[in-house]
């Protein structure tokens, strides 16, 4: 027996109604989803740290959870872990003709945009041709932001250029400070989502991830305040005895020793 035929086993034997785990036994789609998505982002953080053998680990767990949903999947009729294999092989085989296609495509070589022109012929089979289909509304925002802004520029709706975006931020700037001239929270915070939008435009304009760098932004902000901290706590003090001139030059010191 392979490793994952025993891992579908134990999941049967989890979900088993009369002597599994009753935790397991209750989940459904839903209540495990929130779950999925913890295990991809610890995978994200073991790769990010470079731990090997944490990746390993954590690729099993992601594993589980696809099992989890298949074997939940397989119970209510729809479909099992092997139609989700089989239908995860066909696509790359699809997806991939320079690779496992006819003799003039693998001749031909990797096209570039052909991934995407067969994504949209895939989307068009189902029905669904829109230039926005398929962009998953559970992802995180700032990415689903930067796929639409994609998506819309694939379909020709753009700015030729990054100065078009310049002004498009600076339009939806002043736009949100007339709304919160107004102090309605619901318009602020509309405005504020398109200026976040306009930006993630302008990342994708200049070809950087505003994922990753958020995630560079955070460390170096929390990088610089821990050091700070260490300075105040060397002085005797604490935060509330300085005010924020004096802070602020606590701030510009660890800037220069931490960068």
């Amino acid at each position: 027996m392979s490793y994952i035929d025993k891992l579908l086993e134990i999941m049967k034997s989890l979900r088993d109604a009369e002597n599994g785990c009753p935790w397991d036994v209750r989940q459904d789609f839903t209540s495990v989803a929130p779950y999925t998505i913890e295990e991809a982002y610890e995978v994200a953080d073991a790769i990010e740290r470079e731990n090997m053998d944490d990746l390993r680990d954590e690729l099993g767990d992601l594993l589980f959870q696809v099992v989890f949903h298949a074997q939940m999947a397989e119970e209510a009729g729809l479909f099992a872990f092997e139609d989700v294999a089989a239908g995860i092989s066909d696509k790359m085989v699809r997806r991939h003709p320079h690779v496992f296609g006819s003799e003039a495509e693998r001749a031909e070589g990797k096209v570039d945009g052909s991934w995407e022109r067969i994504k949209e012929i895939e989307r068009s089979e189902t029905g669904n041709d829109s230039a926005l289909a398929g962009v998953a509304k559970a992802l995180p925002a700032l990415k689903r932001a930067e796929k639409l802004g994609k998506r819309a520029s694939r379909a020709g709706f753009d700015w030729p250029d990054r100065r078009g975006v310049h002004g498009k931020i600076q339009e939806e700037l002043l736009e949100l400070e007339e709304a919160v001239g107004t102090r309605d929270t619901a318009s602020m915070e509309e405005e504020f989502g398109d200026v976040l939008f306009a930006v993630v435009n302008l990342a994708r304009h200049l070809d950087i991830d505003p994922e990753k760098a958020l995630s560079g932004a955070n460390y170096k902000f929390e990088r610089r305040f821990r050091d700070m901290e260490g300075d105040i706590a060397e002085s005797g003090k604490r935060f509330r005895d300085f005010n924020l001139e004096s802070l602020d030059k606590y701030w510009r010191a660890a800037k220069k020793r931490v960068g």
